[in-house]
C-alpha cells in the first residue's frame, strides 16, 4: 500500500490503487455514479463513464482526463454488451465493473393501487441491469486477472424507507451479490456491494427541505455526499479488499445501527 494512511499519495493526490485499470461505470452521467468515476480516475483508472443519457456522460466524461463517453441503456441486452466491448477495446482490459444504474418510481399513495410498469420499470434497471452488465463483463473480469464487481445498493435493501419496488430491486441486488460472489470467487473475481444511506446528489433538487429533516434521525449529523460512496467503492474494488468478497457495506453515517427519533422518546425532554 503506498502513500499515507487515509490513502493519500505524497503529492497531495490519491494512491494510484487503479494505475492500468479499465474500468466501467453505469449511471455514470452524475451524483454517485460520476463521483465514482472521478475517484478512480484520480487514482489512475481509465474509465468508460456510461449513461442511458449520452449527452450526459460526455459532459462528465469531458470533466475527467482520460475518460470516455458512452451510452447505454441497461435494459438492452445488446447494449451492454457492446459497452462492455467498447471499454474492452479502448482500455485493453476490464478490470472493474461498478453497477450504479438505476430506476426509483414514486409509490402510489395504496399499495393496491401500484402499477405493473412502474414495478417492473424498477426491477428492470436496478437488479436485472446489473445482472446483464456483470453477464456481460465477467469472462473479461475473470481474464484480468484482478477483476472486480462493486455494485451501488441501498439501506432501502435492508430496511423499511419506503419505495416498495426499488427497494426490492437493491434487495435482490444484495442477493446476487452473495450468489455472483460464489460463483466468480473460484474465478478470481471478487463482487461486493456498497449499501448507502440518504445521498445529496442532483435527484434531491427542490426538496433541499426533506434533505433538512432528514439530518436529524442520521447519528452522525448529516446526510451523505457522492464523495462518500465513491471512497467506498474505491476501496471494495482494490486490492486493499483483496480478501472481501460478498459483502453488503453500509455506508450510511448509522442510519441502520440507531434510531436516533426512538431514542430521544426514551430519553425524555431535554
Amino acid at each position: 500500500m503506498m502513500g499515507g494512511r487515509d490513502g493519500q499519495g505524497g503529492s497531495g493526490g490519491y494512491e494510484k490503487r487503479f494505475e492500468g485499470y479499465g474500468v466501467l461505470i453505469t449511471g455514470a452521467g452524475r451524483g454517485i455514479g460520476a463521483a465514482t468515476a472521478r475517484r478512480l480516475a484520480a487514482e489512475g483508472a481509465r474509465v468508460l463513464v456510461s449513461d442511458l443519457d449520452e449527452e450526459r456522460a460526455a459532459r462528465t466524461a469531458e470533466s475527467i482526463p482520460g475518460a470516455l463517453a458512452y451510452g447505454c441503456d441497461v435494459g438492452d441486452r445488446s447494449a451492454v454488451e457492446a459497452a462492455v466491448a467498447y471499454a474492452v477495446e479502448s482500455f485493453g482490459s476490464l478490470d472493474v465493473l461498478v453497477n450504479n444504474a438505476y430506476a426509483c418510481t414514486p409509490d402510489a399513495p395504496l399499495f393496491e393501487d401500484e402499477p405493473d410498469d412502474a414495478w417492473a420499470r424498477d426491477l428492470d434497471a436496478t437488479l436485472t441491469g446489473a445482472f446483464r452488465c456483470a453477464r456481460a463483463a465477467l469472462p473479461h473480469l475473470v481474464a484480468s486477472g484482478r477483476g472486480a464487481i462493486v455494485s451501488i445498493g441501498s439501506v432501502n435493501g435492508e430496511q423499511d424507507f419506503g419505495n416498495h419496488a426499488y427497494s426490492a430491486a437493491k434487495a435482490g441486488l444484495a442477493s446476487l451479490t452473495r450468489t455472483l460472489s460464489g460463483h466468480a470467487a473460484p474465478r478470481g473475481v471478487r463482487v461486493n456491494l456498497v449499501a448507502p444511506g440518504t445521498i445529496h446528489t442532483e435527484g434531491w433538487a427542490g426538496r433541499e427541505d426533506s434533505l433538512e429533516r432528514a439530518v436529524e434521525h442520521y447519528p452522525m449529523g448529516r446526510v451523505g455526499t457522492p464523495d462518500d460512496i465513491a471512497a467506498a467503492v474505491a476501496f471494495l474494488a482494490s486490492r486493499d479488499a483483496s480478501w472481501i468478497t460478498g459483502v453488503t457495506l453500509p455506508v450510511d453515517g448509522g442510519i441502520l445501527t440507531s434510531n436516533v427519533g426512538l431514542r430521544r422518546s426514551l430519553r425524555g425532554p431535554a
